[in-house]
């Protein structure tokens, strides 16, 4: 499912506009021999929310999508169209957002409905029947759409649709089949997709840089001449790192990040993960330990963009290390992150960029198959991001890296008693290798960059 690559005067910032191409999906319903296309949810679909670019409510809305029974004339179809189910109160943002964002503004009126929205398919909203549950008005908008008359009538959905939508759907007797084609069409982006993207994860490196600049500017505590690396607790480790005259946490630092990210105009989204020492083994840390000289600090920004579209990067640090445990794990991650990219390419199979990852971390003496918990790499090497923040392709997934697939490549060491070091980049597949979307230097030493 591709997008105009229409140049992108008037767009916001200069971004392509978004207009997904529904052609996919109408395919699929015509190869499955179906009646229609129904995707039932709210605006934390994200399927919905990619299908109809419609940031709606919190409550559940509906969308239909019928072919014509003709056939598809230079790709497109006159005689598909699409309706949104919206509530009344947001008819105006879903005629906005669903309609008219998705016209062809070169299209003539007088070319029929279809031929006004680049991918052949009308669109409409339809606010009836409001107080329905969004299954009732789906099924009652299928009668009104569909071809087929109801009962045995087969329509084709997300694997994901709500359980309460689906019975709905099958008491006005519909047959519901499940279709991948929305999961397969997200895989790969678009011009307008990678614009959301790569601004996203410009935001997205500079939250790093802001968590960078902090642990920089912290103070190591205690004198250096009470023991090899100066004073400890009864436990061995030694006192919180202070930063503007009070100890430095996780929480605190999070929220430096969070406060560069909302600056340029992106949510954290509760996915701004920093863990220290040993909770940097927790590859989903959200917690308020105390930063300490010696222990890796991990850090994995993954903020959501105004569009919908996530960024995601990693790196780690650690303040005043002696070069031991941390020292050798971030020489492997970093071997193994250049070994997976060397990889990267179209036609090459997902997998083999995690087997070159694993490989180098196992030349470096790291478990490349350890379980959750364990020492060693717990993770694969990668996923694809968009609206999700995980989606297709997986780097442990069958299939082959095509252009227009934009995945992280994020290898990671762990051992749940010292610590962790993860080093995450988000790249675009191209037609002669790959993009990183947005740099960020390395180095396990904080940095005061400029």
């Amino acid at each position: 499912m591709s997008e105009d690559a229409a140049t992108p005067e008037g767009a916001e910032e200069g971004l392509r506009p978004l207009r997904t191409d529904l052609r996919p999906v109408v395919e699929a319903v015509r190869d499955a021999d179906a009646a229609a296309f129904v995707a039932v949810g709210d605006r934390s679909d994200d399927d919905l929310r990619y299908l109809t670019r419609f940031s709606g409510p919190d409550r559940p809305y509906a969308l239909v999508v019928v072919p014509s029974g003709g056939a598809a004339v230079d790709n497109a179809d006159p005689g598909a169209r699409a309706a949104l189910c919206a509530p009344a109160l947001f008819r105006e943002q879903a005629e906005r957002e669903f309609v008219a964002g998705a016209r062809d503004s070169t299209a003539e009126p007088a070319d029929g409905d279809g031929a006004r929205f680049r991918d052949g398919v009308a669109r409409e909203v339809r606010t009836g029947n409001v107080g329905d549950h969004a299954g009732e008005r789906a099924a009652a908008l299928l009668d009104d759409l569909a071809a087929v008359e109801s009962g045995g009538r087969r329509v084709l959905t997300p694997a994901s649709i709500p359980h309460d939508a689906a019975v709905y759907l099958e008491r006005a007797g519909n047959e519901l089949a499940s279709t991948d084609a929305v999961a397969a069409a997200r895989e790969r982006k678009t011009p307008a997709e990678v614009d959301r993207l790569r601004r996203v994860q410009r935001a997205t490196v500079a939250g790093m840089g802001r968590a960078e600049a902090v642990l920089a500017e912290s103070e190591v505590v205690g004198p250096v001449d009470e023991g090899a690396g100066g004073p400890r607790s009864d436990d061995g480790r030694r006192p919180p790192l202070r930063w503007a005259g009070e100890p430095l946490t996780t929480e605190r630092l999070r929220r430096e990040v969070n406060r560069a990210l909302a600056a340029r105009g992106v949510r954290d989204a509760g996915n701004t993960v920093i863990g220290a020492g040993p909770s940097a083994a927790d590859l989903h840390h959200v917690g308020d330990d105390p930063i300490r000289p010696g222990e890796t600090v991990l850090l994995d920004v993954s903020p959501r963009g105004p569009d919908g579209y996530y960024g995601d990067a990693t790196r780690t640090f650690v303040v005043d290390g002696d070069g031991g445990w941390e020292r050798r794990a971030y020489v492997a991650v970093e071997a193994a992150r250049e070994a997976a990219l060397d990889e990267v390419e179209p036609g090459v199979p997902a997998k083999t960029v995690h087997g070159e990852a694993a490989a180098e971390l196992a030349a470096y003496g790291f478990d490349p198959n350890a379980s959750e918990g364990e020492t060693g790499f717990t993770h694969g090497t990668g996923h694809g991001v968009g609206v999700s923040l995980h989606e297709g392709p997986s780097l442990t997934g069958a299939g082959e890296l095509r252009p227009g697939h934009v995945v992280t490549v994020e290898p990671g060491v762990y051992d749940p008693e010292v610590g962790g070091v993860r080093l995450e980049d988000l790249i675009l597949v191209t037609e002669d290798g790959y993009e990183i979307l947005a740099e960020y230097p390395f180095g396990i030493a904080p940095t005061e960059r400029d």
